[in-house]
C-alpha cells in the first residue's frame, strides 16, 4: 500500500498540516454525512415525526461516538509521545489497551439497551407518540455501536501511523454505502426509519473493519500487541487506561455536551413549540455534526504534530503548528456559519416540505444557530491544543463551560428573555461564553 510520506519531527508545518488536515477534513465530513442524509431521506419518506424520533436516539449514537473518540485522543497523544521517544513497543502496547477496553465498554452498552429499551427511550426524553417509531430505529442500530467505537479510536491512530488517506477511506466508504442503502431501504423497500437504521448499522460495520483490517495488514509502526494476563499487566493496563480517559475526556465531553444540547433543546423546543419545533430543530441536531467534524478535523490534523514535538521537545514547532490550526479553524467555522446562514431555506427543503409547519420555524431559526459555527472551531481547537499537550484538566473544565454549564442555562433563561429566537441563539451563547473564557485564561498563561 502506497503510504504517506509524513516526518512529524523535520517536515515544514505548513506542507505537514495540509497532509492530515484535507484527508482527515474529506474523512470526517463524509462520516457526518452519515448523519445527514438519515435525516434528509427519513424527512421526506416518514415526515417530521420519523426526523423527531430519530433526533431522540442520536444522544445514543453520540455516547458511543465520544467514548470511541476519549480513547482515540487519549491513544494518540500518548502513543505520539512513545513514538517521539523511539518507544514503539509501548506505543503499541497503549493500541491495543485503548481497542481492548473500548470494546468491553460498547459491549456493555449494547446489552444496556437491548435489555432495557423502553427504559432508554424514557431517559432520552421520548414521548408516547413518538415511541414506535424511536424503538423501530434504536433497536437496529444497537448493534453497530461497538463498530462505531473501533472506527472512532482506529481513525486517530491510521493518521498517527502516516496514513491519513487511508483513513479517509475508512469514514468515505462507508458514507457512501450508507447513502445508497438509506435510499433504496426507505424508499423502494419502504421500512420507514427502521430501514434507516439498518442502512448505518452496515456502513459502521464496515468503517470498524476497515480500521482493524489496517493494523493486522497495512501498518507501519502501529499494531496490535499481545498483552499479558498477569497482576502487573492488568494493572499497567488499568493505570493506562486511566490515563487515556483523563487525556481524551474533554472529547467524551465533547460528544456527551452534544447529547445534552439535544435532550435540553428537545425539551425546551417541545414545550414552546410542541412536536414540530422539535422536528425544527432537529435539522440543526442533524448539520450540528458536519460543524463539529470541520472543527474536529482542523484539531485532529493539529494533535499529532503537537504531541509528537511536544514529546520531542521542539516547543518552536508546536506554537507553529497552533498557530496554522488557529488560523484554519477561523476560515473554517466563517466558511460554514454564511453557508448555513445564507442557504437556510435550500437546506431545510432537503429535510422537509415546505407544507410541513415544522419547515418554517426551521427556516427563519437557522441563520441564528448559524452563529455558533465559527465560535465553536476556535473552541474546539483550543480544547484540542490543551489535550495534545497533556494538559487534560484545562480541557475538561472548557468543554464543560462550553456543553453543559453555559449551555443548559441560556437555553433555559434566552428563551423566557428574548423569546423564541432565543432557543436559537442558546448554543452561540454557550460558545461565545466558553470562548471569552478560554482567551482570558490564554492570555494569562
Amino acid at each position: 500500500m502506497q503510504r504517506d510520506k509524513l516526518d512529524f519531527a523535520t517536515m515544514k508545518i505548513g506542507a505537514l498540516f495540509r497532509a492530515l488536515f484535507f484527508p482527515t477534513l474529506i474523512g470526517m465530513v463524509f462520516t457526518s454525512l452519515i448523519t445527514v442524509i438519515d435525516g434528509m431521506f427519513v424527512g421526506h419518506g416518514v415526515g417530521a415525526d420519523g426526523i423527531a424520533s430519530v433526533n431522540i436516539v442520536a444522544p445514543m449514537y453520540m455516547i458511543a461516538t465520544g467514548i470511541g473518540l476519549m480513547f482515540g485522543i487519549g491513544a494518540s497523544v500518548i502513543a505520539s509521545i512513545k513514538l517521539s521517544e523511539g518507544n514503539v513497543k509501548a506505543a503499541n502496547i497503549i493500541l491495543t489497551q485503548g481497542f481492548l477496553v473500548s470494546t468491553l465498554l460498547a459491549l456493555i452498552m449494547v446489552l444496556t439497551i437491548v435489555i432495557a429499551p423502553d427504559w432508554t427511550l424514557d431517559i432520552l426524553g421520548c414521548s408516547p407518540d413518538l415511541k414506535e417509531n424511536a424503538l423501530n430505529y434504536m433497536l437496529p442500530l444497537t448493534p453497530s455501536m461497538l463498530f462505531v467505537m473501533i472506527s472512532c479510536i482506529g481513525m486517530m491512530l491510521i493518521r498517527l501511523d502516516g496514513s491519513p488517506k487511508y483513513a479517509m477511506y475508512c469514514q468515505a466508504v462507508p458514507a457512501v454505502l450508507n447513502i445508497i442503502l438509506d435510499y433504496l431501504m426507505i424508499f423502494p423497500m419502504g421500512m420507514g426509519v427502521k430501514g434507516a437504521a439498518v442502512a448505518t448499522s452496515i456502513s459502521c460495520v464496515i468503517g470498524g473493519l476497515m480500521a482493524l483490517i489496517y493494523f493486522v495488514r497495512f501498518s507501519n509502526n502501529l499494531r496490535f500487541y499481545r498483552l499479558k494476563t498477569s497482576s502487573k499487566s492488568l494493572r499497567l493496563t488499568l493505570r493506562n487506561t486511566a490515563y487515556m480517559v483523563k487525556i481524551g475526556f474533554a472529547t467524551f465531553l465533547t460528544e456527551i455536551a452534544m447529547s445534552i444540547m439535544m435532550i435540553t433543546g428537545n425539551y425546551m423546543f417541545i414545550s414552546r413549540l410542541g412536536e414540530q419545533g422539535v422536528a425544527a430543530f432537529s435539522i440543526a441536531c442533524y448539520l450540528f455534526p458536519v460543524v463539529f467534524s470541520i472543527a474536529n478535523a482542523v484539531a485532529q490534523s493539529a494533535q499529532p504534530i503537537i504531541s509528537f514535538n511536544y514529546g520531542a521537545g521542539s516547543p518552536r514547532r508546536v506554537k507553529q503548528t497552533f498557530r496554522v490550526a488557529i488560523l484554519t479553524a477561523l476560515i473554517c467555522g466563517t466558511c460554514v456559519s454564511l453557508a448555513l446562514a445564507a442557504g437556510s431555506r435550500l437546506i431545510v427543503t432537503a429535510f422537509l416540505a415546505p407544507s410541513e409547519p415544522a419547515f418554517d420555524i426551521a427556516v427563519n431559526g437557522l441563520p441564528l444557530f448559524s452563529l455558533c459555527a465559527i465560535i465553536f472551531a476556535v473552541n474546539i481547537t483550543f480544547i484540542g491544543y490543551y489535550q495534545s499537550l497533556e494538559l487534560a484538566v484545562r480541557s475538561i473544565i472548557f468543554t464543560l463551560l462550553r456543553g453543559i454549564i453555559f449551555l443548559v442555562p441560556s437555553f433555559i433563561f434566552l428563551p423566557s428573555l428574548i423569546g423564541n429566537a432565543g432557543l436559537w441563539l442558546a448554543i452561540p451563547a454557550a460558545e461565545l461564553l466558553t470562548l471569552i473564557t478560554i482567551l482570558l485564561t490564554f492570555r494569562r498563561s
